[in-house]
């Protein structure tokens, strides 16, 4: 079964913020994360099936894969949260902002299956003016396998400066 978020937060992002290699749709490279509202609407979800360079041990997904998972669910979620609170939704042609990782922290719950579809929910749990804290929880066949903490700041302004 193919599971996938219908509108993205990363489908907005103009050309010059989508190279990010978890997140951005134009890295051809790249793992094309997901992030969207959950049914709730106060959550966020993202879903990704590894591929089977993303084995730590036959049968199990590479931890740094789902610490990338957690990372760009975080940022996506950061990003997703403030566009609604700056008055927009997904669709609406409104730019959202920017997020980039100002710490990251990943608990292995248990070892993740590999060959299913992964799913990452989030919730915003701290806001400030510059920074936001997402927790993130992953689920592989519904079983809880990781938590991770992502702290997104507003993406400073001269990380477009060119010199």
């Amino acid at each position: 079964m193919e599971w996938k978020v219908e509108k993205a937060i990363q489908d907005e992002y103009p050309a010059e913020f989508a190279w990010c290699y978890g997140c951005g749709h134009l890295n051809e490279e790249g793992h094309h994360f997901r992030t969207g509202w959950h049914q709730n609407g106060t959550q966020t979800i993202t879903f990704f099936t590894p591929k089977a360079a993303h084995t730590a041990l036959p049968g199990f997904v590479y931890g740094g894969m789902i610490a990338s998972l957690i990372d760009c669910h975080g940022t996506g979620s950061a990003s997703l949260a403030l566009h609604r609170k700056n008055g927009h939704e997904l669709g609406e042609g409104a730019e959202p902002p920017r997020f980039v990782t100002a710490s990251l922290r990943v608990d292995f719950i248990k070892p993740t299956p590999h060959g299913v579809p992964l799913k990452a929910i989030g919730t915003v749990t701290e806001i400030h003016p510059k920074k936001w804290k997402v927790d993130s929880e992953i689920f592989a066949n519904e079983q809880l396998c990781a938590r991770g903490e992502v702290v997104a700041v507003v993406m400073p302004k001269t990380f477009l400066t060119k010199e």
